[in-house]
């Protein structure tokens, strides 16, 4: 099956606009995604869908590719399925323009996951390990079946272990007996699957808890989840680029 990486990077983020060009040692931020994302093994291409022509002349100053999208969309999901309408490729990966840490297995391994023919779209999970990552509305908590098929995305602790979860909670209770992961948001979609997704409302869900990937399960379609083990954390405040640069200075 063919694939292509589309990185969705818009200009005005609430939290801190212009991040995606940030300087990360030198380099903007959309450029180390994009170097990462063109070593992929599995994706035949990559490409930027920008509402800025800022972003877009960035991109094409390092040599990559970028297009231009409308600047109406109120998701990355929607900028990235209008990119994909007009071209020809069997699955479409989603990697954000905030995650300059991603790494190129991490690609491979969300396109690798609809090679199970039940699953419409393939994302990725972390384990975690801290009550500060499990309370926290930042960390978007995921549960699956035994099959790895997502349940539910939330923003709230899942699964609410009702008998443990007291105000002296103690690491060992929780942890012994429970496993928590968090979504890591990358995602792989059939191309037919994005399309359809872009075309449907908003759903309840989605509203409440301001998460694209709630649309899909409340739509009924399948999201095949892998487990991954590196830890990646992507750009949403100016308060998160000390910790991405130290990571970036342990990997060198």
């Amino acid at each position: 099956m063919s694939s292509i990486i589309i990185i969705p990077a818009r200009y005005r983020s609430t939290r801190f606009p212009g991040k995606v060009l940030y300087p990360l040692r030198g380099i903007p931020v959309i450029q180390h995604v994009y170097k990462n994302s063109k070593l992929s093994k599995l994706a035949d291409d990559v490409i930027v869908a920008t509402d800025s022509e800022e972003i877009f002349n960035n991109v094409i100053s390092f040599g990559g590719k970028a297009i231009m999208t409308d600047r109406r969309h109120q998701s990355g999901t929607d900028r990235i399925a209008e990119v994909a309408s007009s071209i020809d490729y069997d699955i479409i990966v989603n990697v954000q323009g905030d995650e300059p840490l991603i790494k190129p297995e991490m690609i491979d391994k969300v396109i690798l996951l609809l090679e199970d023919k039940k699953a419409d779209i393939g994302t990725l999970i972390k384990r975690i390990t801290s009550l500060e990552e499990i309370s926290n509305p930042n960390v978007v908590k995921v549960v699956t079946n035994n099959k790895g098929f997502a349940l539910y995305f939330s923003r709230a602790p899942i699964p609410y272990c009702r008998d443990e979860w007291k105000e002296d909670i103690k690491l060992d209770e929780i942890f012994d007996k429970y496993v928590f992961y968090k979504h890591i948001g990358i995602y792989s979609y059939r191309r037919e699957i994005l399309l359809s997704l872009s075309n449907m409302k908003q759903t309840i869900l989605e509203k409440a808890e301001k998460l694209e990937q709630l649309r899909a399960l409340e739509n009924g379609f399948m999201i095949k989840t892998a487990e991954v083990f590196d830890e990646v954390y992507g750009i949403d405040t100016p308060q998160d680029i000390g910790r991405v640069e130290r990571c970036l200075s342990t990997s060198l």
